[in-house]
């Protein structure tokens, strides 16, 4: 098997700090685009039906680099899929301006597939965190990462709010432009990151992937971490819309979403405690439960307090929900093995996701909001049972979840 070189504990906090930083202003650009992807899509699509397209047009960007840009980081590094993704970023923000303009619908789309291919890389971030780690301090190495986020809830709605109306005749136009200047700080920050690069036998080493998703617990940890991830994308994909039809303001729209945001990754500079503490299956079972709360509070009504503390519950929800299935992935792969099982976990993920994404437009538009809000209750029910499972086969064998 082949060690991962453990850094000093400087580089250690270094990495942290920057990724942390770099998942803050990667998250700003996921941010912007759920905050305006449906509005912008429902003034020049063809058809509103088509509203939500772009969001799912940048789920698929998620999913469809996800595998790539992991062969990319395991030949070459992590460091050159950093670039390359937020090359992509980048390139998003302007395209995504030139769109707004123009009032081109499939440019708009494309952009934000390209969005949704930052967002990949990003999500890579908090694994990146946990090399050269000693393993007693990579579920808190994960969780910091993610906690960084945090500020994506303050600097994304801030890009909305301030830029949307600088440039009158065409709304939005000036916030990707921003967004793009967001995505070049974020290149200087992560040329900073120290990492482990993979030495040739762990370029080609390895199990193959069929006996390692073979192992007990490895598929019902995706699903859940899959499942929570749908279901954060499915309902935040058709709040903003649904506000605004429901007649509630944009600027009330964007507080929502930030609180929403700060909820998703406030509570990681906590959640690394409580995964120590009780272990990550059950932390992921808490998070579902919190997200099933969420549901029940849209259900509730249409106010703007009902989307707010619906938004806050699966923004927490989430957090734990998928902290806890990422730092249990750890436990499934051998060093040499990190960047293809990660790769894979993610690419289930975002795959599922756009299913929910494209859904929730259609769902939305033909039966309104609460048949979005029932139609979550499903995928959280079955990886509640999944996980259940999981949490039964442990103490049975008498095994740490």
């Amino acid at each position: 098997m082949t060690a991962d070189r453990v850094l000093s504990v400087a580089d250690q906090n270094s990495n942290i700090i920057r990724l942390a930083a770099a998942q803050a202003l990667a998250g700003a650009n996921s941010v912007v685009f759920y905050a305006t992807g449906a509005i912008v899509g429902n003034a020049i699509a063809p058809t509103s039906s088509l509203a939500t397209l772009p969001i799912t047009m940048f789920v698929l960007g998620m999913a469809a680099c996800i595998l790539p840009t992991g062969a990319l980081a395991r030949r070459k590094g992590r460091k050159a899929a950093f670039m390359v993704g937020t090359g992509a970023g980048i390139i998003t923000g302007l395209i995504a301006a030139l769109a707004v303009v123009i009032g081109s619908f499939l440019l708009f789309c494309c952009a934000a597939f390209l969005g949704g291919a930052y967002a990949a890389v990003a999500l890579s971030f908090r694994f990146a965190a946990t090399d050269g780690v000693t393993p007693e301090r990579r579920a808190r190495a994960l969780s910091l990462v993610m906690g960084g986020g945090v500020m994506a809830g303050v600097v994304g709605p801030m890009l909305v709010s301030g830029t949307m109306d600088l440039w009158p005749p065409h709304t939005f136009a000036v916030t990707f432009i921003a967004q793009a200047f967001v995505a070049v700080i974020s290149v200087f920050i992560l040329n900073g990151v120290k990492t482990t690069e993979p030495v040739d036998a762990a370029k080609h080493g390895g199990r193959p992937l069929r006996e390692i998703v073979r192992q007990p617990g490895f598929a019902s940890t995706v699903f859940s971490g899959a499942v929570t991830y749908m279901v954060m994308n499915f309902l935040m994909t058709a709040a903003p819309l649904s506000m605004h039809l429901h007649g509630i303001s944009q600027q009330a729209s964007n507080l929502g979403i930030q609180w929403h945001v700060i909820a998703m990754y406030g509570p990681g500079f906590f959640t690394g405690k409580l995964i120590t503490r009780f272990g990550a299956t059950p932390v992921a079972a808490t998070g579902l439960l919190i997200t099933a709360s969420a549901v029940v509070a849209g259900l509730a009504g249409t106010d703007i307090v009902h989307y707010w503390l619906s938004l806050i519950l699966l923004g927490l929800g989430w957090n734990l929900g998928f902290t806890g299935a990422s730092a249990k992935i750890i436990d499934y792969h051998r060093p040499e093995e990190k960047t293809q099982v990660q790769s894979l976990n993610d690419f289930v993920v975002f795959g599922v996701m756009i299913v929910g994404s494209f859904s929730s437009g259609a769902l939305l538009n033909l039966y309104g909001w609460n048949a979005v809000l029932w139609g979550s209750f499903v995928p959280v029910g079955l990886a509640l049972l999944a996980i259940g499972k999981t949490l039964y086969s442990h103490r049975q064998l008498n095994v740490t979840p």
